[in-house]
């Protein structure tokens, strides 16, 4: 994780900000630089913000942006194969490259993964997140059953769960990255609800389904996200913690816990995700 400063800044910046810097700060223009400062970014988003400076053609940067996105995939595919060598082809010829074990992150990073799910759509619905301090597992939490919820109720309490416990850790100095693969309920809070606060709580095209729980998270959210990181993950693509998360709403479906509550049962990641397979 990067904290926003003005050293970094300059970094990246020598005159104007471009779009895609925007989107990496995960900011709007107006007032770009105080809504920048003391935010907390990926180390991957820190390395494109500056890659992006002085290149002012949009196509340049989106082919920056792509390349580098090829090379984080690459670095994912051999992360599992530890410290040693891999292929690579370059130029259609098979070559040889020193590939390191990736770096675990300092002490006091704390990365929470959240996910909901619902079986059928509208179902049986439930909720799960997993705490990772360190780059390691600590905490499963699941719950919040609903015998007749929906998909996007159950990712929107998880999300909301985790933004608490963010708030928690970030009051306490930590540096906080919450990872969600719902997009539907990131874009409710991040870009959707100004609007519809704006209106007075009201959209064209009527009524704004789940809206208490997207007010709640999106007030909580605004009061720390110049402290913490909200970024999309896709679903089911390897992520560990994503997976875990995915369990734990398995699980409560399984226990029909009402309650949001800390799994307490022993950490055992290979059999917790054999949950639901």
């Amino acid at each position: 994780m990067q904290v926003v400063t003005e050293e970094f800044l300059a970094l990246g910046v020598s005159s104007e900000i471009s779009d895609n810097q925007l989107t990496l700060l995960d900011i709007e223009k107006e007032n770009w630089k105080d809504k920048a400062l003391g935010k907390n970014i990926s180390d991957a988003r820190a390395e494109l913000f500056v890659l992006l400076k002085d290149i002012s053609a949009k196509t340049n940067q989106d082919k920056i942006i792509k390349n580098y996105k090829a090379l984080q995939r690459f670095r994912k595919s051999e992360m599992g194969k530890g410290e040693g060598d891999a292929s690579l082809m370059v130029n259609g010829e098979s070559r040889r490259v020193k590939v390191q074990e990736p770096i675990v992150p300092t002490v006091g990073d704390i990365t929470i993964y959240c996910d909901g799910g619902c079986s059928p759509n509208p179902g049986a619905s439930g909720s799960g997140v997993a705490v990772y301090k360190a780059g390691k597992v600590s905490e499963l939490w699941y719950g919040l059953f609903e015998s007749n919820g929906t998909n996007n109720t159950a990712e929107l309490n998880a999300l909301y769960y985790s933004l608490l416990r963010a708030e928690k850790e970030s009051a306490l100095g930590n540096k906080v990255e919450i990872k969600c693969d719902s997009m539907y309920s990131i874009n409710c809070i991040k870009t959707w609800a100004k609007g519809w606060e704006a209106k007075g709580w009201t959209k064209k095209g009527g009524e704004i389904k789940n809206l208490e729980i997207i007010k709640k998270s999106y007030f909580l959210y605004n009061t720390i996200s110049a402290k913490i990181s909200l970024s999309h993950i896709k679903a089911h693509a390897g992520a560990e913690g994503n997976e875990l998360a995915d369990r734990m709403t398995h699980y409560t479906r399984h226990t029909k816990e009402p309650a949001f509550v800390q799994y307490e049962d022993v950490l055992d990641i290979r059999e917790i995700l054999k949950m639901g397979s």
